[in-house]
């Protein structure tokens, strides 16, 4: 029997994964919920075993990177399916380089998204030669290479907080936070994605998955948008 968990922020994609998973024989699903720290909570209150495979959105609601999730997701004890309707390439990318066995469209059968599950818990990866050809082939997204403290900070700033509030949130110097986003801006221009508004960093912080769109509307409200 393959243990299932679902981490999805919409309830009706949950659910019908979790139908079809009732509809397979092998497959149970333990676990459902909107977050990865909501999946480790039940895991470490109930003593459950990790699942065999988490079923994972690319993008959560609550403001975490897909790479912070995979590698929770992978240290645990699980084997990660990204399921995604595969819109920020370079997220997709990230999520395959944290870890990640392989990648599902939303918009796939969901027989396939059942197969998937089935050949991940063998411990065969999936096939995704259509899916890095796509990534790969989509300089748009190129990747900027940011390190793990510029992508904190560049969260945080875009969303919508003061650099010097960044910064004491984050525990550094003003100056250290305000050097991270000169970093940010220079290597965004390297990769042909220029960032030279708060706006602009927005922007690439939604595209490549470090920022989700409910985070983004939060910051426009502080910002009195």
């Amino acid at each position: 029997m393959t243990r299932v968990a679902l981490i999805d922020d919409h309830e009706s994609v949950r659910l019908g994964l979790a139908a079809a998973c009732a509809r397979a024989a092998t497959k149970k699903v333990v676990f459902s919920g909107s977050t990865v720290t909501e999946y480790l909570s039940w895991r470490t209150s109930t003593s459950a075993a990790p699942a065999d495979v988490v079923v994972l959105d690319l993008t959560l609601g609550d403001g975490t990177t897909v790479t912070e999730n995979v590698r929770r997701l992978v240290v645990d004890g699980s084997s990660v399916i990204i399921h995604s309707v595969a819109d920020r390439p370079a997220a997709v990318r990230e999520a395959l380089a944290a870890g990640a066995a392989g990648v599902v469209s939303k918009s796939s059968p969901i027989d396939d998204v059942i197969a998937a599950i089935r050949t991940v818990a063998q411990g065969e990866p999936l096939n995704n030669v259509e899916w890095a050809s796509a990534v790969e082939g989509d300089r748009e997204f190129a990747d900027a290479q940011l390190s793990a403290r510029e992508r904190d900070v560049l969260r945080l700033y875009a969303a919508g907080l003061p650099l010097k509030v960044v910064a004491e949130r984050l525990g550094v110097a003003y100056s250290t936070a305000k050097e991270n986003i000169t970093r940010v801006r220079v290597k965004y221009v390297e990769v042909g994605r220029p960032a030279p508004t708060k706006v602009d960093l927005l922007r690439r912080a939604m595209e490549d998955g470090l920022l989700a769109e409910s985070a983004a509307d939060a910051g426009d409200v502080a910002r009195g948008r």
